[in-house]
């Protein structure tokens, strides 16, 4: 079967979350179908990753425009709009021509529209069947930041984007054949949030490749955590907002020397704002080996309070053998067990103590180590997923 993908992202290198999902879709499909790929260019790509791709793709064809960049006027045109302003901001005639050029020559079987700003240009397309990846629940997110907003006017306008937005998912996925999303719990809050019914939704879970994660072998004994995120995505930002102010400093008090390194690229952001600790919050920048990083550590800590869809983060570092203390947020859509696989925690006092216990028991830590890793060998792997994802698209096409 010919399969075209329509990516949000260029999909390699994957060095970011949805990145990985993307690239590692495309792999799995291209194992049992003809796949090609029409991308976004969000960023600069070289010539090699293109050939890359060429391995699992007949076509790469990319789309010089990031869908994120939009101009000040189309944005405040999407404010008069029905439509959100980032769907009317962002809309793309080069893309819609070129997915309609590249349809009309191959005649693709299938449209895979890798989450909601792709999905409009495979709506174009008539008589073939039609998936979209909803990766994450934009709506709901948009409903956290309403529900947090503080003052009148910001509660007003952050309502008015959530409404725009569920409204605009709910008759944009309906028109899908099938749509994916990241666990069992999204798939009960789209049939909730946005009137999507369950028989048209099927959870593909996000996942690792266990072979590039090999478990650390040598445990040194060290105070380090990590967060694995980059703060320019403001569910993390707020989560090290929270832990830095509320969590650290109870940490501190047991654990004089402890220390915290934070990855990812953050250019556009303003670090000063977060709380200072004179050399113990280290910002790493983009590190090439994120899993030799976290394996380096004694926990990972993720403190989410915001955000919808699986971590990666968090099954990054049980893949390494890196314990991982979070909260329910944290830990939501992945088949976990507090005490088994992981810590969770409620409250700033919990998570400090939850993390004290990590540092400072060493048979604790192993015994976690070990049930987590074998969680994700099972379940989080992308061999398995990849598996499932094939399984769906098949019965689809055979129904």
């Amino acid at each position: 079967m010919k399969i075209l993908i329509l990516s949000t992202w260029f999909p390699y290198p994957p060095i970011q979350g949805s990145k990985i999902r993307a690239y590692n879709m495309i792999r799995s499909l291209s194992q049992e179908h003809e796949v090609a790929v029409i991308s976004f260019k969000d960023m600069d790509v070289k010539d090699e990753w293109i050939e890359h791709l060429h391995q699992y793709c007949k076509e790469v064809i990319i789309v010089d425009q990031n869908p994120f960049h939009y101009s000040k006027f189309k944005t405040w045109l999407g404010f008069f709009s029905t439509r959100p302003s980032a769907v009317v901001a962002g809309y793309s005639a080069k893309m819609a021509g070129a997915v309609q050029e590249f349809a009309r020559k191959w005649k693709p079987d299938l449209l895979f529209a890798l989450t909601f700003v792709t999905a409009p240009y495979a709506l174009q397309i008539t008589k073939t069947l039609r998936v979209v990846d909803m990766d994450n629940l934009l709506a709901l997110m948009l409903r956290d930041l309403y529900i947090n907003a503080q003052g009148f006017f910001q509660k007003q306008r952050r309502y008015l984007a959530y409404r725009k937005f569920k409204n605009y998912e709910n008759h944009l996925y309906q028109k899908f054949d099938l749509a994916l999303v990241c666990s069992d719990l999204d798939k009960s809050r789209a049939v909730e949030y946005i009137d999507l019914s369950k028989e048209k939704i099927v959870p593909i879970p996000n996942g690792i490749e266990i072979k590039l994660s090999p478990p650390r072998t040598i445990h040194k004994f060290n105070h380090k955590l990590i967060f694995n995120g980059s703060l320019s995505y403001w569910p993390n930002f707020d989560a090290m907002d929270y832990f830095l102010s509320d969590i650290f400093p109870l940490i501190l008090k047991s654990i004089p020397d402890c220390e915290i390194l934070i990855t990812g690229k953050n250019d556009a952001v303003d670090t000063h704002k977060l709380p200072d600790y004179q050399g113990k919050v280290i910002f790493t920048g983009f590190v090439e080996d994120i899993h030799a990083l976290v394996s380096s550590c004694a926990a990972c800590v993720v403190p989410l309070r915001h955000g919808a869809g699986t971590r990666l983060k968090v099954l990054e570092a049980m893949a390494v053998g890196t314990p991982v203390v979070t909260t329910p947020k944290g830990a939501e859509g992945l088949e976990v067990n507090h005490g088994q696989h992981l810590l969770l925690a409620n409250t700033p006092e919990d998570f400090a103590n939850k993390t004290v216990q990590i540092l400072q028991d060493q048979n604790f830590r192993e015994k976690i180590v070990q049930e987590g890793r074998m969680l994700v060998e099972k379940v989080y792997d992308w061999r398995v997923i990849g598996q499932k994802l094939n399984q769906t698209i098949n019965s689809l096409t055979n129904s």
